[in-house]
């Protein structure tokens, strides 16, 4: 079997992470949700030009966290007489909330389906975060000059898992939606969002993420791998502090971002899938979360397999969702 690039599997299997956690990490998270569930969400449902027999497909907006419109595909049964399952989906990196057509497997099986598009990226969303410092590109240091400067709040991924857990609540709260059987799945950033959505979002039974992003920052630096999805945290240092005079400030800020640190507030029972070969999300920076996870949970190895699409996993998250 190849060896992974990263630490030996056994060391990754107890490995718990190296980005520092802010002291008041579970402070700023609780604001944040008092902000979020303060915020009326003025949810517009508006039909979408996609439509196939028995099935209701929506353009779903919702007011966010500082005012942004927020934008998710919703699709449902046309008829349901009694409430059902939902599956909440999350996109990769700069994508989108993909095609209505990849969707339809679920709500052949009677469920609802909501699939955010996230800030700024490349979906219908809206980005009206005002920074100061770096928008060039990278959502990952959005904000961090504020939150050095004492305004983490500014950080941009704290809106966008103040999402997650929004959508979750706006579908949970649907009179249609059993809000005890709701399952969370997404891929790289996705599978970051997936974390953050069911640690802010207890209620949440399954969750399937899948090599998952933003997670142990400075693990991944040192490793030499801020790049491709990264590699923000490698243009930050070159344009805005060369001398790394403000490292150790750096990645306490990107803390509270960190979904290793939102861990241990997961109840859901999770399904991980994991390549070992990962480069642009290290096996360690995956471990780092999972280790923390205290509630039931199961990984799925794939030795010789990378950042790509993995053999049969989507066939056993699904499988696992029609158990909700």
């Amino acid at each position: 079997m190849p060896l992974s690039f990263d630490f030996p599997l056994t060391q990754l299997k107890t490995y718990a992470g190296i980005n520092p956690c802010p002291r008041d990490f579970d402070e700023f998270w609780e604001a944040g949700l008092r902000e979020m569930q303060s915020t009326e969400s003025k949810v517009e449902l508006i039909p979408a030009d996609f439509q196939v027999p028995d099935v209701e497909c929506f353009h779903l907006y919702f007011t966010g966290v500082g005012g942004a419109r927020v934008h998710a595909k919703l699709l449902r049964p046309s008829q349901a007489d009694k409430p059902h399952p939902a599956v909440l989906m999350f996109h990769g990196y700069t994508g989108n909330a993909g095609d209505w057509s990849d969707k339809l497997a679920y709500v052949a099986q009677g469920y609802t389906v909501a699939a955010l598009d996230c800030r700024g990226q490349g979906g219908l969303s809206e980005d009206n975060s005002s920074v100061i410092g770096n928008t060039y590109h990278g959502q990952i240091i959005r904000g961090l000059d504020d939150a050095i400067n004492g305004k983490p709040e500014k950080l941009l991924f704290r809106q966008i898992f103040l999402d997650t857990a929004q959508l979750a609540k706006i579908i949970m709260d649907m009179p249609d939606v059993d809000p005890n059987r709701v399952g969370a799945t997404g891929g790289s950033q996705g599978g970051a969002l997936t974390i953050a959505c069911i640690a802010l979002e207890p209620r949440i039974k399954i969750a399937a993420p899948y090599y998952p992003f933003l997670s142990d920052y400075k693990r991944v630096w040192e490793m030499d791998q801020a790049k491709d999805a990264y590699k923000e945290i490698h243009d930050y240092f070159r344009l805005f502090d060369p001398n790394h005079d403000r490292e150790d400030l750096v990645f306490e800020m990107l803390g509270y971002i960190d979904v290793q640190n939102l861990a241990p507030r997961i109840e859901s029972h999770v399904l991980w899938a994991i390549g070992l070969m990962d480069t642009i999300c290290p096996p360690s920076s995956q471990f780092a979360v999972y280790n923390k996870i205290n509630s039931h949970k199961e990984m799925i190895i794939y030795p010789d397999f990378a950042h790509e699409p993995l053999p049969g996993l989507e066939d056993r998250i699904f499988q696992l969702f029609l158990k909700l």
